[in-house]
């Protein structure tokens, strides 16, 4: 049983643990980052890792603090849908997939950093399963998302979002992330229970 004053750390561990270790990947600094990033010639080179390593390094501090508010964001409008293993499965599924198809699609980017295509992923799979839940006002969440994209394929980076990051937005990765959300069909939809039973059975 989880101790009455950790309780408000239970539904929100999964994010607080990968914003602690994004923070912390920031602090070492340029180091770390070029170490971590997707570079495509390294990766072809054998540094695998980096397929996964480069979504939790960032352009700077607010590249950064704008992916984390994204990361809180989609916690707080879609978390309980899926429980924390399904979500597990989903950051390392969405993080390879979308490194992977960089590598195979887009064979003239030399590098790549940041968490925002995973985060697209997330978003379009917790959705998906909020509205297999039962909730229809979700939908009006994915289709903000399915115009986000279309505008981005068509239009490119959305007005002020290069200038916010501090740099170029590869919106491929946006498309590619969202894409591996669709896991979110695959994966069981949490079972919230009602207030009264969850409170008994602490």
């Amino acid at each position: 049983m989880t101790p009455p004053h950790r309780l408000w750390l239970h539904p929100f561990r999964i994010p607080l643990l990968l914003s602690a270790l994004i923070v912390v990947l920031a602090l070492l600094g340029d180091s770390a980052q070029a170490l971590l990033r997707y570079d495509r010639a390294a990766i072809l080179n054998g540094q695998w890792w980096r397929l996964l390593s480069a979504h939790l390094v960032h352009l700077g501090g607010s590249h950064l603090l704008m992916n984390l508010a994204g990361l809180w964001l989609i916690w707080l409008l879609v978390g309980p849908a899926l429980s924390p293993r399904s979500w597990l499965i989903l950051l390392f599924a969405d993080a390879l997939i979308t490194g992977l198809a960089l590598l195979i699609f887009n064979p003239q980017l030399g590098w790549y950093v940041g968490l925002s295509g995973v985060l697209h992923g997330l978003l379009v799979a917790g959705a998906i399963a909020d509205i297999r839940a039962g909730h229809r006002g979700t939908w009006l969440l994915l289709g903000a998302v399915v115009f986000k994209l279309g505008w981005e394929q068509l239009a490119g980076p959305l007005p002020g979002s290069e200038a916010s990051a501090g740099g170029t937005v590869i919106v491929d990765a946006h498309l590619y992330g969202a894409l591996g959300g669709l896991l979110g069909l695959l994966l069981p939809v949490r079972k919230v229970q009602p207030q009264s039973e969850t409170s008994n059975s602490q």
